[in-house]
């Protein structure tokens, strides 16, 4: 049984109140949620625990939107609930994702993710060091009474932990570059929105390739800017595949980001030839930062199993 740290005296007040406003809403919505379950066994869908992790947790944020780096972390929270029904994001965590969103008290931008007790407490027998690392370094914002605790973490072997990584990296990295040349072969033929998507996807592999070989974990989801987030706090090298100084920097990303949906679906989204060669630049520089990044990974668990064997 572990337990968690939940003082946040490190944070300024503004931070403290902005979380407590946070987990607010997040109780309210999912409140709301409850109410429409269709079925007796999702109306007893419970919150367990919120906790904070990452930067914020860590005592590591950078809070400079206004200077030459216009960088701001974001807060990452784990929400574990008591059965898999209620992880649905479309149906109970969409509106509470908008709210925070669009909340004016809340500067700092959010991320979350939901997990069962059970999913969270089998990535700790397994040693999956996502998982491992926000209970050893997490703060819990919310605990409910009685509820069950986080196990013990298991950390893989040193040479179960290369091969785990070894096999994301030669399934994933290859798929970075095949979604590469789709994209440029989209914006040779004049189909610009594919362009865009396919441009998207590329950059979501290529953050998920990472994630998985430095953690055996990355999200679902397929918000860039999330993924981005979470890669960054692993290796800040990776801030600079994205500029983010200038508003045509920030335009541009979003943009990219506004790929995955509006260039399928909206008839409104509009891209040129000049706006997709800069995102093809970047994410190429995405991809070779990430290989990098990828292969020393390797290489120091693959002289972590030999020094172990």
């Amino acid at each position: 049984m572990t337990m968690m740290r939940t003082d946040l005296d490190h944070l300024p007040h503004g931070k403290q109140r902005e979380l407590a406003r946070v987990t607010e809403i997040l109780f309210e919505e999912f409140a709301d949620a409850m109410a429409g379950a269709s079925s007796p066994t999702k109306k007893q869908g419970r919150i367990l625990k919120i906790i904070l992790f990452g930067s914020y947790a860590r005592g590591t944020w950078v809070d400079e939107p206004h200077t030459a780096k216009g960088y701001l972390s974001d807060y990452d929270l784990l929400i574990v609930v008591n059965q898999q029904s209620v992880v649905d994001f479309a149906t109970y965590w969409y509106r509470a994702e908008d709210r925070i969103m669009r909340e004016t008290s809340i500067r700092t931008p959010v991320n979350f993710i939901v997990h069962t007790m059970d999913e969270v407490n089998d990535a700790l027998r397994q040693g999956q060091y996502f998982f491992t690392d926000i209970i050893k370094e997490g703060i819990a914002l919310y605990d409910l009474k009685g509820s069950t605790p986080f196990v013990t973490p298991q950390p893989q072997t040193a040479g179960e932990a290369l091969t785990t990584a070894e096999k994301h990296f030669e399934v994933r990295f290859p798929r970075i570059e095949q979604a590469l040349t789709g994209a440029k072969f989209y914006v040779s033929v004049g189909n610009l929105r594919d362009a865009a998507f396919t441009f998207h996807q590329a950059v979501e592999r290529a953050y998920t390739c990472l994630l998985l070989v430095e953690t055996n974990y990355s999200p679902s989801t397929h918000s860039i800017k999330f993924l981005r987030s979470l890669a960054e706090q692993i290796d800040p090298n990776l801030i600079t595949a994205w500029p983010r100084e200038t508003k045509h920097d920030r335009r541009l990303f979003e943009l990219l980001k506004r790929g995955y949906i509006d260039a399928r679906y909206s008839e409104h989204y509009a891209i040129t030839v000049e706006e997709l060669a800069w995102l093809g630049e970047r994410a190429e520089v995405l991809r070779e930062l990430v290989g990098k990044r990828s292969q020393c990974k390797i290489e120091q668990l693959r002289d972590g199993a030999l020094s172990s064997g």
